[in-house]
C-alpha cells in the first residue's frame, strides 16, 4: 500500500499536502481500497469557508457512499474537475491525478495535528 511519506493524514482517511499556505486534500490509497471502484465525487463548497470535520462532499462507490471531512479549516478554492469525467482518478492515481480539494489554509497551526505517514501506518494496521 502506497503511504507518501511528505504528506500529512487523517483518521478519515485524507491525506493533506501544504504548500504556500494551500492544501491539497484527497482520499489515501487504503480509503479508496475500501471504498471500491468510484463512480462520482461530489463537491459543492467550491468557494465556502469551512471548518475542521466539516463535510465539504461525497464519493460514491459502487457499494456506499462516504461524507469527505476537512482536515483543516480553509476556503474551498479549487476542485478538481477532472474527476467529473474521470472520477475513477481516485482509485488509480489517489495522491496524485485523484486530488479532490485545494483550500486556502485559515489556520496554519492546525497542520500540527495530522498524522505522519508512520503513524498512518499504524492506524490502518491496528
Amino acid at each position: 500500500m502506497n503511504i507518501p511519506a511528505e504528506l500529512k493524514f487523517t483518521k478519515d482517511h485524507e491525506w493533506v499536502k501544504v504548500e504556500q499556505g494551500v492544501a491539497t486534500i484527497g482520499i489515501t490509497d487504503f480509503a479508496q481500497g475500501e471504498l471500491g471502484d468510484i463512480v462520482y465525487v461530489d463537491v459543492d463548497t467550491l468557494d465556502d469557508s469551512l471548518d475542521i470535520e466539516e463535510v465539504f462532499g461525497s464519493v460514491e462507490a459502487v457499494k456506499t457512499v462516504s461524507d469527505l471531512f476537512m482536515p483543516l479549516s480553509g476556503e474551498v478554492i479549487e476542485f478538481n474537475e477532472k474527476l467529473e469525467d474521470e472520477p475513477e482518478l481516485v482509485n488509480s492515481d489517489p495522491y496524485g491525478e485523484g486530488w479532490m480539494i485545494k483550500i486556502k489554509l485559515s489556520d496554519d497551526s492546525q497542520t500540527q495535528d495530522l498524522l505522519s505517514a508512520e503513524e498512518y501506518q499504524a492506524l490502518i494496521k491496528a
